[in-house]
This record gives C-alpha cells, structure tokens and sequence, in this order.
C-alpha cells in the first residue's frame, strides 16, 4: 500500500472548544485537510460515529465529555482512526492516562504547527503501513506491524515469532493447526513442540487466554477473544 505524501489531503476530525485556539487552528489545517471542528465531545463523538475520518485530533480538556471519554467510547465503537490528544496537562500519569485510552499519539500545549502537521502524517503513515487487519473476536492483529489491538484500540506489540504463529492461525481460522503444523511453519529447526506452547502462553499473556483455543488432543486455532 503507497504512503501517506504531505501533499495528499484527508478528512479530519477536530474537537477543541476554545473558539480562538479552534479558529487559528482550522486555518492551519485546512491546507492539508478538509477540516470538522466539533466544540463538544458529545458533538465529536456524533460525527465520529457517523462519519469518516483519516485522522482526529481532541483536545484533552473539554467540557462535559473530555477527550479521554471521547477516546474510549471512539475506540469502544471500534473505530481505530488514528487519534491526536492535544493536552496542555504535560504529567507523565496524564499523557499515560491519554494514551491508555486509545489515542495513538500526544501533543503539549502551546505548540508548534509545524509539528503537528509532522506527527499527523507519521499517524497516517503508520496506520496505513499496517496494510492487512484481521478481526479476531473484538480485537485487531496486523501481521505486517506485529501488532494487536484491543477492543479499546491499545496496540500491544508482538515479537517476530508470536506474530508469525498469530498469522498462521489466523489465516485459516476455522482450521485446528496440530503443534507438529505449527512446529514446521513458525519454528526453526531443532524447536520442539514444547515451544509452541510457550509462544502460544507469550501471547495469551499479552493479550486474552481466549485469543488461541486449545482443542483438545489435536492442537490449537484462532480464538475469538472478547
């Protein structure tokens, strides 16, 4: 899949309820994308729900739903849109707050346009080099970028092995893969299939124990984890 160009526009969402900040802001970055400004997070959240987006950016402090909730139940509706927080709160608990709650990247309070218009286009870029998305149950695995992601949209990052095990049950869902199968496709020589179940622990500990389902006396298929 082609990356993302500076030259290329997409939609965006904007949610920020100071009017000057939103106005200056709109301006900017309406040369690179066509803009919706929400001045609530229940308004955001409405758009988002109804509309398509290549990227939102929230600002953290809103009133009544602030971005954090806005995020959650962005990312509950599993809309995994890539998401801009914008916070003037600069405490390690608040961005770890923020990041906890779906938004894939951060920004501090005053900054620098420039900036932002940079790290939109790395969240764009990134979403789009993630290329094939498999559902399993309400979580998403991307094979190209060795990644899970929750219902809540957190990308939880797989090692090269647990990945490729992920992406060989996932591929044929409804087959049950004996650890001999897996053992062949996934491991190198001289592994033996008591590392098959310990890759198939390692990503159950990451993620649900209901994301493999063990089948008992035959071996292992893709879950579907809630």
């Amino acid at each position: 899949m082609s990356q993302i160009g500076p030259g290329e526009r997409g939609a965006l969402l904007y949610v920020e309820d100071d009017p000057d900040i939103a106005a200056m802001t709109v301006e900017v970055l309406s040369d690179a994308y066509e803009v919706t400004h929400a001045a609530t997070g229940e308004d955001g959240l409405r758009l988002a729900l109804n509309g398509r987006f290549d990227v939102m950016v929230v600002d953290r402090r809103l009133p009544g739903m602030d971005g954090v909730a806005f995020i959650r139940a962005v990312r509950t509706a599993r809309i995994t849109t890539p998401v801009l927080m914008l916070t003037a709160l600069g405490s390690v608990e608040d961005r770890v707050s923020g990041l906890d709650s779906g938004a894939n990247d951060y920004l501090i309070k005053p900054f620098d346009y420039d900036e932002l218009l940079a790290r939109l286009r790395a969240l764009r870029r990134a979403f789009h080099a993630d290329g094939d998305r498999r559902p399993l149950g309400e979580w998403t695995f991307t094979p190209a970028s060795q990644a899970l992601y929750d219902p809540t949209g957190y990308r939880i990052a797989l090692t090269a092995t647990e990945s490729a095990l992920l992406e060989l049950l996932s591929g044929s869902p409804e087959h049950v893969f004996s650890r001999e199968e897996i053992l062949a496709s996934v491991f190198r020589d001289g592994e033996t299939t008591s590392s098959v179940d310990t890759y198939v622990h390692y990503i159950r500990r990451k993620s649900t124990r209901d994301m493999i389902e063990t089948v008992r006396a035959r071996g292992y298929r893709a879950g579907r984890p809630s």
